[in-house]
């Protein structure tokens, strides 16, 4: 198996970039995440579950991210208007674009937990918000949420990260190949999925990472530990770029694919990945 992608997102739930290499710490790549948004009216820091029209932003890095600095992103708007996640007008742009009072902050110490804590639901009946965050319908399961880390019933991302739960994202053709084979008219798209890692898997079919949970990867010089499947929501049904709104994603996913498409890492070793990086899943 090799690398043949690499996806790094320097604003939170905003289209991200491609690269060839990057830097992998504790924390993953390098400047993964390192922008969110925050919801002044529902007081926390939001995503694109909550606020669609994030999908239809991209960002970038203006330089290249260093161990405990993350430097300005460049945001370019639906209209191709650009500006900088540090400028002064950020917040009230990005206000206007996406139809609600929000403010762009860098990653906080983890001691600032007030930052992180959620704030008031949308709706209080949590079956219902949980049902709408994950893009269920009445008659399908919601995901099995005790596998993830206990702070996220507290707060919106592990203390001191973006992160939806882990460091990393790793997907695989075979699983894309797997979808598409299920659900022909649908646009099964890397983008989709938000990966930070997509891996070639040559002959092997169907949905292997979802058996990978407890084991070690080689990439490079880099060792990542797979910790649990990755539950899929809403947000693999939203447009952004040229990929139409498709609830049909989501169905064949739930069908399928027991509701998780990719898996989630943490970092071991740290190092440094290049696409065309050969993959070794240890024993």
């Amino acid at each position: 198996m090799k690398l043949i992608e690499v996806w790094r997102y320097p604003v939170k739930s905003m289209r991200g970039e491609r690269l060839t290499r990057a830097a992998v710490g504790g924390l993953g790549i390098a400047g993964d995440r390192g922008w969110a948004l925050r919801d002044e009216t529902a007081g926390e820091i939001r995503g694109a579950k909550k606020i669609p029209a994030l999908l239809q932003c991209r960002a970038r890095y203006l330089s290249e991210p260093r161990a405990g600095s993350i430097p300005p992103a460049e945001i370019t708007l639906p209209d191709g208007e650009k500006l900088r996640s540090d400028d002064g007008h950020a917040a009230a742009k990005l206000s206007t674009v996406l139809g609600r009072a929000v403010t762009i902050w860098p990653l906080q110490p983890a001691e600032n937990r007030e930052h992180y804590r959620h704030g008031i639901p949308d709706d209080p009946d949590l079956m219902k918000e949980l049902r709408s965050i994950f893009g269920r319908l009445e008659d399908e399961p919601l995901p099995d949420l005790s596998v993830f880390p206990s702070e996220l019933f507290k707060y919106t991302s592990p203390l001191g990260t973006y992160f939806d739960a882990f460091p990393l994202h790793l997907l695989t053709t075979a699983t894309l190949t797997a979808l598409r084979q299920r659900n022909r008219g649908a646009g099964f798209e890397v983008e989709r999925f938000r990966p930070n890692l997509v891996v070639d898997t040559l002959d092997a079919e169907g949905f292997i990472e979802n058996e990978w949970g407890g084991r070690t990867l080689r990439l490079g010089s880099v060792r990542i530990k797979a910790q649990v499947a990755c539950p899929r929501c809403v947000m693999t049904t939203l447009p952004q770029a040229d990929l139409p709104h498709d609830p049909s994603v989501l169905r064949t996913i739930v069908r399928d694919a027991a509701q998780n498409v990719g898996i989630y890492l943490t970092v071991e070793a740290p190092g440094e990945i290049s696409v065309g990086d050969e993959v070794v899943v240890e024993p």
